[in-house]
Order: structure tokens, then sequence, then C-alpha cells
């Protein structure tokens, strides 16, 4: 491979003009990258990006599994707003989603304030915390949840103990939506994480001025610790809400795949997996799944655009 020594008119002394197999270099380090990438771009294309496309044309057609889908036009967008079950799934997921999110995140920043202070042990600690997330919310721990939470459980007992009625929460309507939010909140290892190496980026000086200045710590909290960690705030508050929308194998399990008792526990996935793989209704299953897409795109794009008021960069005049 050679390099010619080319002066243009205009350009620097020191400019090169590529050659011919210069370019031909070029062009070979841009095939080998995409060579190296192709198993991504073929997963990414036979997992997702063609299903989603397959299941945005079954939104509009009657398709049942067992024959040819039928073109219905908007028929399954309107059904949807006519199905009580969809507007209770509905209902059900956003008490979830405005409620639970918020308690998981103040948890978690609280379990990060505690764990950014020094202490003996603070590592063994921090990974204790953190245990429940490699977890995460999995079959196995919605079993041991449902045991937990059941008549005779152990939750059951210890609130007889203290003087409570006797009774499990899983039967209870008024009592799964709890139950379903402390189960959330378990798992809050990972924001927790996020929370804490956000913190350890606020520079010590500005704490250690406003003490000078008389501030208290309920005064440095909100002056301080809040505007520099908003960025890490609005992080997980954007993640964790568009997890909050998916939630389905704790549901699915506690709830015996029925949405019970009275529909507490009809997440709108469960309800989605019941009318896709329970009904055979796949073409309605679709509808629900691309109405859920545009609500979490609209909630994202609002959180977008009230953070340009309350997030705060570095550098940032306002």
């Amino acid at each position: 491979m050679t390099v010619t020594r080319a002066v243009p008119d205009g350009a620097p002394p020191t400019s090169f003009v590529p050659t011919r197999d210069v370019k031909r270099y070029r062009a070979g380090d841009v095939r080998a990258g995409y060579a190296f990438v192709s198993p991504w771009l073929i997963g990414f294309a036979a997992l997702t990006a063609f299903p989603m496309l397959a299941s945005l044309y079954l939104a509009f057609t009657d398709y049942n599994l067992f024959r040819d889908p039928q073109f219905v036009g908007l028929e399954n967008f309107q059904r949807l707003f006519e199905d009580p079950r969809f507007l209770q799934s509905a209902q059900v997921t956003a008490v979830y989603v405005f409620l639970g999110t918020p308690v998981k995140l103040a948890a978690a920043l609280g379990a990060a304030l505690l764990l950014n202070l020094r202490f003996r042990g603070q590592g063994v600690y921090r990974s204790i915390f953190y245990m429940p997330s490699l977890i995460g919310a999995s079959v196995s721990i919605a079993i041991v949840w449902k045991a937990m939470f059941i008549d005779d459980g152990i939750v059951d007992q210890i609130q007889q103990l203290v003087g409570f009625p006797a009774g499990g929460w899983v039967g209870n309507p008024d009592m799964t939506m709890p139950m379903m939010i402390l189960l959330a909140v378990w798992g809050f290892g990972a924001p927790t994480v996020i929370f804490l190496a956000g913190l350890k980026q606020i520079p010590a000086e500005l704490y250690e001025a406003a003490e000078v200045d008389g501030a208290g710590p309920v005064r440095r909290f909100w002056n301080i610790t809040m505007p520099m960690l908003s960025p890490v705030l609005f992080f997980n508050l954007l993640m964790e809400t568009i997890h909050a929308f998916q939630v389905f194998s704790s549901a699915f399990i506690i709830s015996g795949g029925s949405g019970g008792p009275a529909g507490s526990t009809l997440f709108y996935t469960l309800y989605l997996y019941i009318r896709g793989f329970q009904d055979f209704r796949m073409g309605y299953a679709s509808a629900m799944a691309w109405v859920l897409v545009a609500v979490v795109g609209i909630i994202t794009a609002v959180l977008f655009r009230t953070s340009r008021t309350w997030v705060h960069y570095t550098g940032d005049e306002r």
C-alpha cells in the first residue's frame, strides 16, 4: 500500500489525498465492521424488527392462529375501548406505574444515601442491597412471594402476632396491589447503584460551603443533592416507568394466569397474553401491544419535555 503526498490548491502543506489503495483499505475496514456486527443485525431483524412489523399488520386483522388473517381495518382498536376488561387492565397498570415507580425510586434513593456514608463493611452492605436485583422479578421469586402472602403464610402469621386480622394478601383484592408494589420495591438494587454512582460525582466542596453558610442536612439535600442528582433521577425514572408497564411474570404467577382476585392483578401485559394465547385473538392482542407502545412513547416524550424544567446538568446556567 502506498500513500502519495499531494498539496491541492488552498490546502495546508501537510494534507494528504487518499490514493485508490487507501480507499480500498478503508472500504475493507467498513466491510469488516459490518461483518462483526452482522450477528446482532441479523438477530435484531429476525427477532425484533420483523415481529414488530408483523404485529403491526396483524393489529388490523382478525387472526386466530388457525386461519389466514382477515383484514378488518380499525375494528380491533375500536373494540378495545368497548372491552371492560381492557379498561380494567389499563387502570390496574396505571395504578401500579404511578404509585409503584415513585415508591421504588424513593426506596432506592434512601438506600443510596445510607450506602454513601462511610462505615465499616460498606462493600458487604452494598452487595446485599444489590443482590435482589440479580434475581429480578423471576418466576421463582414470584412463587416465593406468593407463598409468603397466602393464608397462613409468614406475612399472615406476623400480622396476627402484632394484632391484625388473619388473612392472606393474595386472595384479598384490596391488598394485591400493595403486595405487587412491595415486590417491585424489593428489587430496588439496580437504581440504587445508579443513584450511588451519581452521589459519588457530587463535589464535596458544595456541601462544605453550604455547611459553612449554615445550611442544615435537609436544606443541603434539596438545594445540592437533588439538583446535582437530577440527571440520574431522570434516567432512573424513565427506565423504571418503562419497566413497570412491562410487568408480567409476577402477576401471572401470583394470579395463576387469571388476573384475579376480582381483576386486581389483571395487568395490561397479562390481559394481552390472555387475549392472544388463551383466546387466540392475535389481531386483538397485536392492537393492544401497539396501544401500549404508543402510550409508553407518549409518556417518554412528556418526561423528556418536562425534564427541561427540573433536570440540571453540569455547566447549566438554569
